[in-house]
């Protein structure tokens, strides 16, 4: 009975030390996300699989509303604490932090040929780096929506062809006053809360935000970053155009005013029919899809015209590989297998995102929706890919530019609440880029 007794403690034993062996050798790898729509759930499904081909990784997502990335991410990163990877949107703002993936990769040369040279570019420290650090979970233009179902209802012409920002608010505005009622508030127009979401229609407008040299390159400092200047004509109109849409009562507040100095959208307000144009971006369709359902008719339009023609702003949210992981092989292995096409293409189609992929954009994307207002959506965005501007790319890739994005949310707002006049605003604009550049 002894000797029993023995024989089964030792069993025992046995399997708790190739269970306890098991446990030792799983990695745990952390992503640092955030969700514009239902790609948080995309991605854990295909995370899931993952795992279940390779029992030895365990990924766990670390979702971040999206206000509070940088703030939760940028300390991390700077204490030698970053998660092993994160979805981030400014890239530049972690350069120097990044994982190079290269000597870990199966084949770089073929990985790097399937991204444009200009997005790892961004990702990039300077013109001599050749690192690969992560890509790009989506690809993104800015641009706006319409309710089409308020624009019938009030029997109003939706501008055609070239229009304006001002003729397409001025129809928004006839719409608004048309179907609104003491019971129902509809408003005309919302732009996101953010500089970036300026940038596009200050473009149009005409905005100079820095200078180019007799080569046609952005004038630059000696420590190559960008010298930005927020005093131009076009952006002084495009600045003065959202002041008055506050004083005229066309947008909600809230949007701007009652956002507690961080981003904020109008989307809440459009998917519940309360506003005719939402001035956003590509990233919402997903979550405009399957929040409105067949409510009402939307799409997304054209980027209005003006002076410096028709152009949004390019961007999209890249997954980045951090160097201070202790498992670079895995980290790479799990990125390689996200960002091949098969997998990648299931991602976009039913996250219903662009992207940058080269064989993707080639072959085409068939996205997984039913509602017709998405996918005509996002063919009008795709249209909009080769309409940016040079002046969009620059501002959407320089290290620095995210002074100029910060300071134009927070000093415009500023003016809105009447703490600033428009001229003290755009100074203290100059002062917030000219601050940063010197202290980088």
């Amino acid at each position: 009975m002894k000797s029993r007794g023995l024989f089964f403690l030792l069993i025992a034993l046995i399997v708790l030390g190739a269970n306890l062996a098991a446990a030792q050798d799983t990695v745990e790898l952390r992503i640092a996300w955030y969700d514009d729509g239902n790609e948080g759930l995309v991605l854990q499904d295909l995370l899931d699989r993952y795992m279940a081909d390779n029992p030895n990784v365990k990924v766990v997502v670390d979702t971040i509303p999206y206000p509070d990335l940088d703030k939760t991410l940028q300390p991390q990163v700077e204490t030698g604490n970053a998660p092993d990877m994160a979805r981030v949107t400014d890239v530049s703002r972690y350069k120097g932090y990044y994982l190079d993936m290269t000597p870990y990769m199966s084949d770089p040369e073929a990985w790097a040929a399937t991204w444009p040279e200009a997005i790892l570019n961004w990702m990039r420290t300077d013109a001599s780096d050749t690192g690969l650090y992560g890509f790009m979970t989506q690809a993104t233009v800015t641009g706006p929506f319409i309710n089409r179902t308020l624009f019938e209802q009030a029997g109003v012409d939706i501008p055609a062809g070239d229009s304006t920002w001002e003729e397409w608010v001025d129809a928004a505005q006839q719409v608004a006053e048309a179907v609104s009622s003491p019971d129902n508030v509809v408003y005309a127009v919302a732009i996101d809360r953010s500089g970036h979401r300026v940038w596009g229609p200050a473009l149009s407008m005409g905005a100079k935000f820095f200078e180019r040299d007799a080569d046609g390159n952005p004038v630059m400092d000696d420590k190559g970053n960008v010298i930005f200047t927020a005093d131009s004509p076009g952006f002084r109109a495009a600045a003065q155009m959202i002041l008055d849409w506050h004083t005229n009562g066309l947008t909600p507040a809230e949007v701007w005013v009652s956002a507690g100095g961080q981003y904020a959208s109008g989307r809440d307000l459009f998917t519940n029919g309360q506003l005719v144009l939402f001035m956003s971006g590509s990233w919402q369709v997903g979550a405009l899809a399957s929040t409105i359902g067949d409510l009402f008719d939307w799409e997304a339009i054209p980027n209005p015209s003006g002076e410096g023609g028709s152009t949004g702003m390019p961007g999209g949210a890249a997954l980045m590989a951090f160097k201070d992981t202790d498992h670079p092989e895995e980290v790479t292995k799990l990125m390689e297998w996200l960002s091949s096409a098969e997998v990648h293409q299931e991602f976009v189609e039913r996250a219903l995102f662009l992207t940058y992929h080269k064989t993707l954009t080639e072959q085409g994307v068939d996205y997984q929706t039913d509602v017709p207002s998405a996918k005509k959506s996002l063919d009008v965005f795709l249209a909009e890919i080769p309409k940016l501007s040079d002046d969009a790319w620059v501002l959407q890739t320089a290290r620095n530019s995210f002074a100029l994005n910060i300071g134009i949310r927070e000093r415009l707002t500023q003016a809105i609440t009447g703490e600033l006049t428009l001229d003290e605003a755009i100074e203290r604009i100059q002062q917030d880029v000219d601050e940063q550049r010197a202290s980088s």
